[in-house]
This record gives C-alpha cells, sequence and structure tokens, in this order.
C-alpha cells in the first residue's frame, strides 16, 4: 500500500512515503518555520523524490494527538483534505504510541512523555508482547512533579518533554537515547499500516485531533464569571 504519513505535533513535523512497511523517503520539515508553511510543499517535495502521483497515495496517516493545538490541526486537516481529493483513505494514529513503538526491541516497557503546558505532560506507559508496544496506562495529563515522583527505578523514559525533564529524572530512572525521543512520520505510517492491518479503519470524515483537554480559550468561556 502507498502511504503518505505525516507528523505535526508541534511547531514543526516530518513527512514520509512507505510502500507498505518499506520507507522510500522521509523528510524533517523545516524546524525554523511553522508547519502550516511548510507541511504542503514537503508533501509535494517527497511526492516527487518518490516518483509519485498524488492519485497514487492509497493511505494518508497522521499523528491526531496528543500535541499542540495548532500543530494537530494542521495536520490532520491536511491529511482529510489530501485523502478527499485523491480517493485515498485516511488513518489517524496516537502520538504517544508512535513514540512507543520506535523504541529498540530491548526496550520491554517505557514511558511516553509530551509536554501539555501549564507544568503538566501527557504521560502512557507501554510493555511489549509479541514484539509490538502495548498499552499499559493510556494518555493522562498528570502534574509533572507527581509524574516525577511516582517513577520507579529501572522505568525507562522516552519522548520530547525529556528535553526539558532529564535532568529532575529520579536515580535508577532510564532515559532513552534522544533520537528515539521525537515522533517521525516514518512510524507513523508503520504504526497506521499495523492498526489497519487490525482491522480498524477510519473516517475522513470523522477523523478529528485528540487534544486531551480545552483549550486556554475554552476552559475561560466554561468558567463562570464573577
Amino acid at each position: 500500500m502507498h502511504t503518505l504519513a505525516l507528523e505535526t505535533i508541534d511547531q514543526s513535523g516530518s513527512v514520509a512515503a512507505l510502500d507498505g512497511q518499506r520507507l522510500l523517503a522521509g523528510r524533517r520539515l523545516d524546524p525554523a518555520r511553522r508547519s502550516a508553511v511548510t507541511l504542503a510543499g514537503g508533501i509535494r517535495d517527497l511526492l516527487a523524490e518518490v516518483g509519485w502521483r498524488p492519485a497514487d497515495v492509497q493511505l494518508v496517516a497522521v499523528a491526531v494527538g496528543p500535541g499542540s493545538f495548532t500543530g494537530l490541526r494542521i495536520g490532520v486537516t491536511t491529511a482529510k483534505t489530501f485523502a478527499y481529493a485523491c480517493g485515498a483513505e485516511v488513518q489517524g494514529v496516537d502520538t504517544l504510541e508512535v513514540i512507543a513503538q520506535q523504541t529498540p526491541a530491548d526496550c520491554p516497557a517505557v514511558w511516553t512523555v509530551l509536554d501539555a503546558q501549564r507544568q503538566q505532560l501527557f504521560a502512557a506507559q507501554w510493555r511489549r508482547e509479541a514484539g509490538r508496544m502495548v498499552v499499559a496506562r493510556p494518555t493522562q495529563i498528570e502534574d509533572i512533579d507527581s509524574w516525577l515522583a511516582n517513577l520507579q527505578p529501572g522505568d525507562r523514559v522516552s519522548g520530547p518533554m525529556l528535553s526539558k525533564l532529564i535532568d529532575r529524572l529520579p536515580p535508577g530512572v532510564v532515559p532513552l537515547p534522544a533520537e528515539y525521543w521525537a515522533p517521525s512520520a516514518e512510524q507513523v505510517g508503520r504504526v497506521a499500516l499495523a492498526k489497519r492491518g487490525q482491522g480498524e479503519r477510519d473516517d475522513v470524515w470523522r477523523l478529528a485531533p485528540q487534544y486531551y483537554r480545552l483549550s486556554a480559550a475554552e476552559e475561560k468561556l466554561q468558567t463562570p464569571q464573577t
């Protein structure tokens, strides 16, 4: 299956083209510019590199969250628009699962974490079964101090949030090498294909970002005024 994979959970992101599970090409978007500016051009250049027309894409895979509100909206909207225009199918995947699935094969379990702002993080725990990571504790928003205090010696951790927390990890907690922290479009594509192999299907009309919380503006609207 010809798969176009998109990852825009933060300001920038990445794109990849896969033929089945085989990576044909992948590229990081310019980190100095927002994905709203670079994503369309990145897709165009990627398709040209692998010699695909837009109509050759059979599946568009996209990370749907958690992540930044703006990044997720851009990625999911682009994925749905491209799929609808080109007659492709679409599949959303969980960002923290993408990070978990790209850990080394000898990693038996891992916490994956993303910045949720407000001194909080998105966290999920995974364990390896039959060669794949399965969820042990689903994604929750946790206070950073509480999450750190509950880690146990021997716990392994990964994810972009470690760039801010690595010096605060308790003794005995093992951070994975930094090369595994950031989710990749390549792994987004592979996770999406695995889900489809298990019978999961997303609908181009119903697919939506998974924010896990209201935006600051939405919370303000729901707060009673005094």
